[in-house]
């Protein structure tokens, strides 16, 4: 794909990003940016919180593991929907009815302020980290399929401001509330790119819906449930269990997640919500295999050499012309959206967190808190770009798995911390 149409495709997205963050900043103040006025239409939060849960990784790595896993990851969704069940029965009750703006506050009332401080600390250097490389791999994406290709000779550091700015643009100013309806926007790119694929493919093999499913249902890649091999990782019960601690931990417990359900106008809205992602998000997940299922019967059919990191497929096919422009054009579109669904969330998380948990803003009157709160924000997206540069000059994907490994200690922690909480009354 020329370089050229991915600068205009990037620009007509950030501008309706912008345009969209333009009619969502009126009349706005602290609550705006921090709840959206707890005034969101849940159905809007559940479609846009797709685009949340899948990050630009996933979008790209989630097809690829269908070569060596087949469906086995169903087995992990099917335990999202049971951890989505229980923040939906027990914290979101839990957060409502303390009435709360970061949901780390609950700490300090259940064991005082030095757990609530970690648990906020904790969240801050998870997010931040995850947040980061994420940019980092749509960054890479910009210097290499574009400024590179151009020879424009731009800077690593300038693509990252470009990056980071783009994001800082149409979030400061009215925080989760935009991100509310951003994130609608980006859901929908995401899932458009997923369906034309589907449909480019099943159009070049010749094949109908039912013919489609079928093919997927009768090829090698399409085995769901595994309870041969209780060592194997893909065991059932290895992976059903890890889904849904990670579901808990890594949405019921993270202010990025938490923060929109609490933007719904009262507790059964944000229930109705939650109910209503988990089941979408089961479907979109399947989807996501079955693309990855004809990505690689596609790829035999055609003798294409499917490359040695399979999570390369994806790309490889829609970015070398092998499912066409329009496949190519709305892959690019998917990547955006996935990547920038879940970084702009986490910027809004964060700056939210460390003014909430870390400052205690809610005791300045408004105009201070603005003040505070745009200088927060302004932080945070310095040291997000403070980290993608890090991670560029690294350049070592060992190190940076160790980076992310240390990160993934910090749900831990928190998971004990509300699961002690919530099932003792010890202080």
């Amino acid at each position: 794909m020329s370089p050229y149409i991915i600068i205009f495709i990037i620009f007509i997205y950030f501008s309706a990003l912008i345009g969209i963050s333009y009619l969502t900043s009126k009349n706005t103040d602290s609550d705006t940016f921090f709840l959206g006025n707890k005034n969101s239409p849940w159905y809007i939060v559940a479609f846009g919180m797709i685009g949340s849960s899948l990050s630009g990784v996933t979008f790209i790595s989630v097809p690829g593991w269908v070569g060596a896993s087949q469906f086995s990851y169903m087995q992990v969704v099917l335990g999202y929907l049971v951890g989505y069940i229980i923040i939906a029965t027990l914290l979101l009750p839990l957060y409502y009815r303390l009435n709360l703006i970061s949901i780390y506050t609950y700490l300090s009332g259940r064991f005082g302020v030095y757990s609530y401080k970690t648990g906020a600390w904790l969240f801050l250097i998870s997010r931040t980290i995850g947040a980061s490389f994420r940019l980092y791999l749509v960054t890479i994406v910009l210097q290499v399929g574009v400024f590179d290709k151009l020879g424009m000779h731009v800077p690593f550091i300038v693509t990252v401001g470009i990056t980071i700015l783009l994001i800082w643009i149409y979030t400061f100013k009215s925080g989760i509330k935009t991100i509310i309806w951003t994130d609608t926007f980006q859901t929908f790119f995401l899932l458009s790119a997923l369906f034309i694929t589907i449909y480019v493919i099943a159009d070049k093999m010749n094949l109908n819906i039912t013919e489609l499913f079928e093919t997927i249902k009768n090829s090698s890649y399409s085995k769901i449930f595994f309870f041969d091999d209780v060592n194997d990782t893909k065991y059932f019960f290895k992976q059903f269990l890890s889904g849904i601690f990670i579901a808990i931990a890594m949405t019921g417990l993270d202010q990025d997640m938490m923060q929109k359900n609490l933007t719904c106008r009262n507790l059964k809205d944000a229930q109705k919500n939650m109910f209503s992602f988990s089941i979408l998000l089961v479907f979109v997940n399947f989807i996501f295999l079955a693309l990855g299922a004809l990505l690689f019967i596609y790829s035999n059919k055609l003798g294409i050499a499917i490359p040695a990191k399979t999570d390369t497929l994806y790309p490889m096919l829609a970015m070398d012309g092998f499912l066409g422009p329009v496949a190519a054009i709305f892959f690019v579109l998917g990547l955006i959206a996935a990547s920038y669904a879940s970084a702009d969330a986490a910027l809004a998380a964060l700056t939210t967190s460390y003014c909430i948990d870390i400052i205690g803003i809610e005791k300045f009157e408004e105009k201070k808190r603005l003040k505070i709160r745009n200088r927060v924000h302004i932080a945070m997206s310095l040291v997000l770009a403070i980290l993608i540069i890090i991670f560029k000059v690294l350049n070592n994907e060992s190190v940076i798995k160790q980076i992310f490994t240390i990160a993934g200690y910090t749900y831990g922690p928190l998971l004990g911390l509300y699961a002690f909480g919530l099932f003792s009354k010890r202080k």
